[in-house]
């Protein structure tokens, strides 16, 4: 029963981070939020839980496959992202220096 109890905790403490990070892609004041929280918080693995009892399969399945619609769109985000910092470095290199470029250090 303990290994259970430390089963259902490890998942729903999980599914409440995979809920935490959905809602931050909704909302971009959330996102920093969240991404604030994120960067103190490191994960680690659990120790001493044993396997996943039988019952328990289907919600950590489900949970898998959450994190893994994440990662794709995180992925498709970063893209993104990505394209947009290659147009704005595009646009910058069209630019012309404002200053000197080279100084007379002999007068």
């Amino acid at each position: 029963m303990a290994r259970r109890a430390g089963w259902e905790a490890l998942l729903a403490s999980l599914e409440q981070d995979a809920a935490g990070q959905a809602v931050a892609s909704a909302s971009p004041a959330a996102a920093g939020a969240t991404a604030a929280a994120g960067a103190a918080a490191v994960w680690t693995e659990p120790t001493g839980l044993g396997p996943i009892p039988r019952e328990l399969v289907g919600r950590a399945s489900r949970l898998v496959a959450a994190q893994r619609d994440r990662l794709t769109a995180l992925e498709a985000e970063r893209s993104a992202v990505l394209e947009h910092l290659g147009a704005l470095r595009a646009v910058d290199a069209t630019r012309e220096p404002r200053g000197a470029v080279y100084l007379d250090a002999s007068a």
